[in-house]
C-alpha cells in the first residue's frame, strides 16, 4: 500500500512538473512572437522615417514614473556638466 502511495504521489508531482513546463513553453512562444510583432512596428516606424533608437528611449522613459524619470534627468544633467558636456 505504501509503493502505491508513493508512486501516486509522485506521478502526481510528475504531472503537475510537465504542466508547468508546458506552461512556461507555451508562454516563452507567445513572448517570441509579442518580440517580433515589436520589431516589425518599429520596422514600419523606421520605414516612416522615425528614429528607432530615440523611440525605444520613448517607450523606456514612458514606463516610469515621473518622479523615477526626473531623478535620473537630473543625475544625467549633473553627471554631464561634471564631465564638461552640458550646454548650459
Amino acid at each position: 500500500m505504501a509503493d502505491d502511495d508513493d508512486f501516486s504521489t509522485v506521478q502526481v508531482a510528475a504531472d503537475q512538473l510537465r504542466t508547468i513546463v508546458e506552461r512556461i513553453e507555451r508562454l516563452d512562444e507567445e513572448k517570441r512572437e509579442v518580440a517580433e510583432q515589436i520589431k516589425e512596428v518599429y520596422a514600419e516606424a523606421k520605414g516612416n522615417g522615425f528614429d528607432t533608437k530615440t523611440l525605444r528611449k520613448i517607450v523606456a522613459l514612458r514606463k516610469k514614473d515621473p518622479s523615477e524619470r526626473s531623478e535620473e534627468e537630473a543625475m544625467l544633467d549633473l553627471y554631464m556638466h561634471a564631465l564638461g558636456m552640458s550646454s548650459s
